[in-house]
């Protein structure tokens, strides 16, 4: 709620800066409504948490997110209407026909009406905020924060249904991997840490390996401490001292007595001659760790500090102050290395399918066994429910205690598949209610960023870049002084990941994200608190029974607008519109052109037909984020020039034609049309800007660029475009490589990703092939050279993956390379030396890709030392390949080894040196060199 706010302040703000004309007499009234609301703001920071134990500070926080969408609605209908009175007048004056008198007079009664409405709203605020002392809500709000504490405690220490040891499953492995952990060797104290979501068993696992006799027998006392979300320190340290020290009645009363820094003291004496291992269960914060490492001492070898949390940023926080070397071992147990650092990391995964039947059958059958009970028909359903789970331990354990106490009957069994959900969410201590305090525990500026993970369909990956678009387009991103939005964006996720409620579908080459997802609970969670706060709502769970005024709507099922959920598509308040389905159809473009005016984002889904966007476009004078999907032919209008506010525009992969107009749109940050056409701009000349003509150079706010190429790129604008962190240019490239676009290239040097890619090569090599024109052939080689065109890119020390189509020539300098280059792939470059003599050089190269006769000679040699850190490399269609020599000590790291060229027959040579190759992927090869394959994988797994 208190993000709610602060988003519409920050618009606010940013209008009475920006936009103050737009006001006149009325700024005053708009800067006391922007007062009030930062003042409001303040006080719901510590509000939000604790309307969760009162009904009367909900109702109190629900009245201020009420009266701030309703001063957001005035404020931007308003601005809709000086937009429209702008368009009018502009009209008029082409027609020369508008008196000079008649600006001013026809914008008086949008003054006064604004000034009636604000008044009004200021009046609602300040009896809102009377309110907290006339219905003693400051005492309550003072006093909420111990009581909020006990409750928490309280709660926390009932702890939930948790998985019995003798119930666990498929967690030995696990098990086994962290008793290492805890048993290793080392010169001085460290930490362990169990990293998971909510319901994962974290704790069940540290129970298992804690109880271990090799674990009992390997140090000389132990400790097991429950850390609550609002902890004591002074608490923990008492318990570690019942737990390791042998203590009389008589002297646990005298302990009881001493002050938390005596008490500290007293515990690490006794420690220090100790190998100890000292457990704090589900940590909530970092500070425990800062508060209590100095009385846990590092005097004996060996010792253990066991900590299990949701929140990985808290293990993380303990490698920093640990300063010596650790190891962290992800869910695959893979081992990395961290610098600096003695802890280890084990992140815990969700069941399996085969895991998660096994326990399920455990927890409804016990030691009853299921001979003669569990039928081929409960079997079926049985799966489903687990299923359902989506691989949860906690979920499958609620579900199995309530199956336990069912008769074991097909239709019985079906019923709690059907409300599964429902049972799962029932009361603090339901499995929802159990992941519901990781959510309450978020810190205001996250909770929307979370709970917007609700609109996308079940199972769904989420790319990164779209996710962060629009959480922008949204507002959810704060300004952290001249930061970069995207990066604070990417720190947003980076910390929800962290605390085990987003997960990781896959990264980029150089460890960012990509790519995430939601487990199926937490997105029930995120959907159920979202329409408490008046956030969003899914067409799918909509209660058509009863219409609300909602604020964003999430699409996920075909034809809504013939459905029953239109009348939701008549709210004028409605801000985001997104579809996850085939796109809107223009004849129901009526329902946005008569009610929805205020639309920040509009997803328009996937069609793969010829869509023609209508003129009313223009009126959605607010749209930040514009996406149409699919394949076919899409087409803007002229009037996309007013959608001054547009930061990002998507039609994918939709044949385009864009408006030269486009070039007006100075708020864009990311213009995502790779087969995008901007039309003729013969009339750019008398097409003004606001401080110039119209062209590319403008929109200087840039992130990202994918568009096909054409004579936008004449000219230095392209260079001028210094926040560029990626662009792709793929189409008829070759009539603009002329040195100006050389060297705006050059001058990019915040690229992080870039794609040269010139289509007509492959028209021409085609075309060529069948007439076999010699001459001609020479003659295109020579036009379609992009090295040594390229300048080079020393200075780009951001950019890590580049993508070339075209003939060129390697240089021979490794200073022409980016110096962190990940990835590199060559298409259709037509090289003719042997490319490994320059290519193994690159120190940080990882992955690497010769595609398309990239290289035409016939023999490829990776020397000994050489490519250091490759991990990937692909040969695809290169035809006149014959062999591949590896020398020892050549790609040390290499994992995946894929080859499709058919002119080889031979297994590269020093193959089976390579260590760490999991994977050799021939394709369309010879019988020979996939017999030859297979002989050497079965050789290297029997080593």
């Amino acid at each position: 709620m208190a993000d709610t706010v602060s988003i519409f302040v920050e618009k606010l703000s940013n209008l009475i800066l920006q936009e103050a004309y737009l006001f006149g007499e009325v700024e005053g009234e708009v800067q006391l409504l922007r007062d009030e609301l930062q003042w409001m703001h303040l006080f719901l920071k510590d509000a939000d948490s604790q309307c969760l134990h009162d009904e009367r500070i909900k109702l109190w926080v629900e009245q201020i997110r009420n009266v701030t969408h309703n001063a957001e609605d005035v404020i931007d209908e308003f601005i809709l209407h000086m937009d429209r009175r702008q368009l009018r007048l502009n009209t008029l004056k082409f027609l020369k026909c508008l008196p000079t008198c008649v600006g001013f007079i026809d914008k008086l009664p949008f003054i006064h009406e604004l000034d009636d409405r604000l008044k009004e709203i200021n009046v609602r605020i300040e009896r809102i905020m009377a309110n907290r002392s006339k219905y003693g809500l400051e005492a309550l709000l003072a006093s909420s924060s111990s009581s909020t504490t006990d409750q928490v405690v309280e709660h926390k220490e009932k702890r939930g249904p948790d998985v019995e040891e003798s119930d666990v499953v498929g967690i030995e492995d696990s098990a086994e991997v962290v008793k290492q952990m805890l048993m290793k060797g080392d010169r001085r104290r460290a930490v362990v840490s169990i990293v998971g979501m909510g319901g994962l068993g974290k704790t069940t696992l540290a129970k298992k390996v804690y109880n271990h006799d090799d674990v009992k027998q390997h140090f000389d006392c132990h400790a097991w401490v429950y850390v609550s979300q609002e902890f004591r320190a002074r608490e923990i340290l008492l318990g570690i001292a019942y737990s390791v020290m042998p203590l009389s009645d008589e002297e646990k009363k005298e302990v009881k007595e001493l002050g938390g820094a005596e008490l500290g003291r007293k515990v690490c004496g006794y420690l220090k001659e100790k190998k100890y291992l000292v457990v704090m269960d589900d940590v909530w914060n970092s500070e425990v760790w800062s508060n209590l490492r100095s009385y846990l001492p590092e005097a004996k070898e060996g010792s253990k500090v066991f900590i299990t949390t949701r929140n990985e940023e808290i293990a993380l926080h303990a490698i920093s102050q640990e300063n010596i070397a650790s190891t962290v071992l992800n869910l695959e147990d893979e081992i990395v290395e961290h610098a600096n650092s003695q802890a280890l990391i084990y992140r815990l995964r969700t069941m399996n399918e085969d895991e998660g039947w096994e326990l399920l059958l455990k927890r409804t059958f016990g030691n009853r066994g299921t001979s003669g009970v569990l039928t081929s028909e409960l079997e079926i359903v049985g799966k489903k429910i687990v299923a359902k789970c989506k691989g949860l331990p906690l979920a499958i354990v609620v579900v199995g205690g309530l199956l336990s106490t069912k008769e074991k009957t097909k239709s019985l069994w079906e019923k709690v598949l059907a409300s599964i959900e429902w049972h799962l969410s029932q009361g603090p201590e339901s499995c929802i209610g159990i992941l519901a305090l990781s959510y309450n525990d978020l810190p205001y500026y996250l909770k929307s960023c979370f709970l917007y993970f609700g609109i996308f369909p079940e199972d769904f990956e989420i790319k990164t870049s779209k996710l962060i678009q629009l959480w922008l387009a949204e507002g959810f991103i704060q300004r952290r002084g001249k930061e970069p939005l995207e990066d604070i964006a990417e720190d947003y996720l980076y910390e929800l990941i962290h605390r085990s409620m987003i997960q990781v579908a896959r990264r980029k080459v150089d460890g960012r994200v990509k790519s995430c997802r939601i487990h199926d609970l937490l997105r029930d969670l995120a959907i159920s608190e979202a329409r408490d706060a008046g956030l969003f709502e899914v067409d799918e769970m909509i209660d058509v029974r009863f219409p609300t005024s909602i604020r964003r709507l999430s699409i996920h099922r075909h034809d809504p607008i013939q459905g029953n959920i239109s009348q939701h598509l008549r709210n004028s308040r409605l801000r985001s519109l997104i579809f996850f389905t085939r796109a809107l159809d223009r004849k129901n473009w009526r329902f946005l052109q008569e009610h929805v005016k205020l639309l920040s984002v509009l997803d328009l889904g996937s069609r793969d037909i010829e869509f023609i966007i209508p003129e009313v476009i223009g009126e959605l004078v607010h749209l930040k984020f514009l996406c149409l999907r699919g394949f076919g032919r899409a087409i803007l209008p002229f009037s996309i020039d007013r959608l001054v506010n547009l930061q990002s525009l998507d039609l994918g992969s939709k044949r385009a034609y864009i408006p030269h107009t486009i070039w007006k749109l100075q708020e864009l940050r990311y213009l995502n049309c790779g087969y995008g056409k901007i039309s003729s701009d013969q009339f750019i000349k008398s097409s003004k800007c606001v401080d110039g003509y119209l062209s590319i150079e403008k929109l200087t706010n840039l992130q990202a660029l994918d568009l096909l190429p054409g004579s936008w790129l004449e000219g230095d604008g392209l260079g001028k475009l210094t926040q560029l962190k990626k662009l792709t240019l793929y189409g008829q490239l070759n009539p603009y490589m002329k040195k100006g676009f050389f060297e705006c290239i050059a001058n990019l040097t915040a690229l992080r990703t870039l794609h040269l890619e010139d289509s007509l090569n492959f028209e021409k090599k085609t075309l060529l092939n069948r007439l076999g024109s010699k001459v001609w052939k020479e003659k295109v080689a020579e036009e379609r050279r992009l090295i040594p065109g390229l300048k080079s890119f020393s200075h780009h020390t951001n950019l890590y993956k580049v993508i070339l189509s075209g003939m060129l020539e390697l240089s021979k300098e490794i200073e022409f390379y980016p110096p962190n280059l990940l990835k590199l792939s060559l298409e259709d470059c037509r090289i003719q030396k042997d490319p490994m003599f320059i290519l193994e050089k690159l120190p940080n190269l990882r992955v690497l890709h010769l595609l398309d006769d990239s290289y035409v000679g016939d023999k490829l040699t990776c020397s000994s030392s050489g490519f250091p850190q490759l991990q990937s490399l692909k040969l695809d269609r290169l035809h006149s390949l014959k062999e591949l020599i590896i020398e020892e000590g050549a790609m040390p790291r290499l994992r995946t080894l894929q080859v499709y060229c058919s002119a080889m027959e031979k297994l590269p040579r020093g193959l089976l040196q390579l260590k760490h190759l999991e994977k050799v992927e021939p394709k369309s090869m010879r019988d020979k060199f996939i017999e030859q394959v297979e002989e050497a994988q079965w050789e290297k797994k029997n080593q």
